[in-house]
């Protein structure tokens, strides 16, 4: 091969891979990242480590489900209320206090895990406690990205924030499986108490993120507000409905620890590796996610992202024949949906003013995290009824006839192109339709 053609085959990788502008040239944005990168693994230890405590616990999926909507009860609560306040305050220091509150939270946790026979009702209620905080940390983490870079880096630094949740995500599952099965539970989430560190660090080193002019104070009309702009837009409406069918039929994480103890019988290790062939196929994704920013209709690749996933999660459920084949199609699955994400959350940060970032963020954090909560318990109840397997398989395949209702009942989706400028953004919602965006 000559020296040339070398050349142009680096160029064409280098047009697939995520572009790192944002982390080499914005400060605070770099800063917020590598805090991130650290504590987000953390974090992961502790999502796949609670279910799986448990599960050990009661031996019963309707308990892990049960896990769900008792995270699920605080997100729905709080978490429109914290995007109102990420609106009016400063959202650097906002994520300064959820962090430490988090923190505080993850140590209880991990003293709870130590008494000889932990109590369900303080786990229940520990989880209960982050699943809040979290509500208010997300859409203050969320609308500030746009805020620390230029409007040509945005869809970039989507991507790269992909990369480094779902990198932590391989990490810490791995870790949590093998620390579980050697330490034990409670050191696992002392492990995600200390990484919270970094992030706080990271937060302390940046500037202020101070609210839009013009800011109005936290209240149910400031929320209303931020709703009925949501509503009015279509294409943001959208990206909330696609996204919310998607994980209310085809999470499968519920399952995990059954599917790996009574399907696979590949034990606690199992589980983790569940989570982790998820946050590969999720980071690969990511990393590989540059074309993102050439797709003309995000909302025609958007609906097939999501088919795909539905397909995967369905391929997971039938595989049961084969551990390494099942987390093939979880990495599959992942990968589609994070392409998914990072469309979505494009789409979402491009087409909201700055005054309105954290409420519609709220709404954006809402659906991504009730929707598999409420998936979750769907499916732990489906589960119940038949098996685990089957639960997995008809939910994926239900995602996948539901992108295509969705498709025909909002055609304007599939023609959706979102174009992003430094003075604003434009979208093309029909073959003629253009219209301004705010700015």
């Amino acid at each position: 091969m000559t020296e040339p053609e070398r050349e142009r085959r680096r160029r064409r990788l280098g047009s697939f891979l995520v572009d790192p502008a944002p982390l080499r040239l914005d400060r605070d944005y770099r800063l917020l990242w590598s805090g991130q990168a650290i504590s987000v693994a953390g974090r992961m230890i502790t999502a796949v480590v609670l279910p799986y405590q448990v599960y050990v616990l009661t031996r019963d999926v309707l308990a892990v489900g049960a896990l769900s909507l008792v995270q699920l009860v605080p997100i729905l609560v709080f978490t429109l209320g914290g995007g109102a306040v990420a609106d009016a305050m400063d959202r650097r220091r906002l994520l300064l206090v959820t962090q430490v509150a988090l923190a505080v939270a993850t140590v209880g946790l991990a003293l709870v895990a130590l008494l000889p026979e932990p109590p369900l009702a303080a786990v229940y209620a520990l989880a209960f406690v982050a699943a809040g905080l979290g509500s208010v940390d997300q859409p203050a983490r969320i609308s500030a990205i746009p805020r620390l870079v230029p409007a040509e880096r945005l869809q970039s630094a989507i991507a790269l924030n992909q990369v480094v949740f779902n990198a932590g995500a391989v990490v810490g599952p791995a870790i949590g499986g093998i620390v579980v099965a050697a330490v034990g539970i409670s050191a696992a989430y002392a492990i995600d108490a200390a990484t919270y560190g970094a992030a706080i660090l990271a937060l302390l080193l940046m500037h202020p993120i101070p609210p839009a002019p013009g800011a109005v104070r936290p209240s149910v009309r400031a929320i209303v507000d931020g709703l009925r702009f949501a509503w009015r837009r279509r294409p943001l409406l959208a990206t909330f409905v696609v996204d919310l069918m998607a994980m209310f039929f085809g999470s499968p994480r519920s399952l995990f620890p059954a599917m790996a103890l009574d399907v696979f019988g590949v034990g606690a290790a199992g589980v983790g590796l569940f989570s982790s062939a998820t946050a590969l196929g999720a980071m690969i994704a990511a990393l590989f996610a540059g074309w993102t920013t050439r797709v003309r209709r995000q909302g025609v690749a958007v609906l097939l992202a999501v088919t795909i996933w539905g397909l995967g999660i369905a391929g997971f459920g039938l595989f049961t024949f084969s551990f390494p084949l099942a987390l093939l199609c979880l990495a599959i699955a992942s990968g589609a949906d994070v392409i998914s994400a990072v469309l979505r959350s494009f789409i979402v940060q491009t087409l909201t003013p700055d005054a309105l970032r954290g409420r519609v963020s709220s709404i954006h954090v809402l659906v991504v995290t009730a929707g598999p909560r409420v998936g979750d318990a769907e499916a732990a109840a489906v589960a119940a009824i038949t098996n685990p397997a089957t639960s997995v398989v008809a939910g994926g395949l239900a995602t996948v006839i539901g992108a295509g209702l969705l498709a025909l009942v909002m055609p304007e989706f599939r023609r959706l192109e979102v174009h992003a400028t430094p003075d604003g953004a434009t979208i093309a919602g029909t073959e003629t339709e253009v219209i301004e965006a705010e700015a």
